[in-house]
């Protein structure tokens, strides 16, 4: 569902991405970690369409980012971690927004958009403008906008900044049933704890550039060659990210 090949990005004189080549199948929950400045968020950007990547190709369920932008952004959804929201729109009001943007038939979104906000405990808030809403309360109406949708994949920069601990087990649970049911989710996270349980594969990136990709179980016989035999995903990272 998501091909990126030979990916490049260069700012200026700063190149932010090497040869970037992922590939992430339909139905996975596609960790991608690294330390601040890593180049991930540039990396979603262009996935995405934001950023135009400086060489290289993307592809997204079969649509080039570039040559076939439309197609390809109605194939996925994209939630950053700073959320964006209308301020002088009510929260059911974005999300009626949201689906006929989307062209949700409103019937569907008669009876989802009550489902949504209850499922994130934002029913009684529906009508309040979001210029009232907390972050975590944004980021879940985000979440909830994009369920509305039910795109065939989902990037995630840092989704879980704001929300309590409540909601980020509900965002789990979430996550965990959409890639049953076969969606593709590629996540941006510093909670390793997260990545470990929850991602069925996992890419770590420093300095723009791929250094480990694989399973939970090929990142544990990594830590298994170590003497100091944590095997944990936290430990991986920090040895892996340390070296120049």
């Amino acid at each position: 569902m998501i091909e990126i090949k030979n990916l490049n990005k260069t700012f200026g004189d700063y190149k932010a991405l090497y040869n970037l080549n992922i590939t992430v199948k339909p139905g996975e929950i596609f960790g991608f970690l690294g330390p601040n400045g890593a180049g991930k968020t540039t990396t979603v950007k262009i996935i995405s369409g934001i950023l135009m990547p400086t060489s290289g190709t993307v592809i997204i369920g079969g649509y080039d980012i570039l040559a076939d932008t439309i197609n390809a952004k109605r194939t996925l959804a994209y939630i950053p971690d700073e959320p964006f929201v209308y301020p002088k729109l009510t929260g059911y009001e974005f999300l009626r927004f949201i689906g006929d943007i989307y062209k949700v038939p409103f019937s569907y979104q008669k009876s989802e958009i009550p489902a949504l906000m209850k499922i994130f405990d934002l029913s009684k808030f529906s009508n309040e403008l979001l210029e009232a809403y907390s972050h975590g309360m944004k980021q879940k109406l985000l979440i909830a906008g994009v369920l509305l949708r039910n795109p065939k994949v989902l990037l995630f920069d840092e989704p879980t900044i704001g929300l309590d601990p409540k909601s980020i087990k509900k965002f789990k649970d979430i996550l965990s049933d959409l890639a049953k049911k076969g969606t593709t989710i590629f996540m941006c996270t510093h909670i390793l704890e997260m990545a470990q349980n929850l991602c069925s594969k996992i890419a770590i990136i420093n300095f723009g550039r791929l250094i480990a990709e694989g399973t939970m179980g090929y990142f544990k016989k990594i830590a298994a060659m170590d003497a100091g035999g944590d095997n944990s995903l936290e430990n991986i990272f920090l040895k892996l990210t340390s070296k120049k």
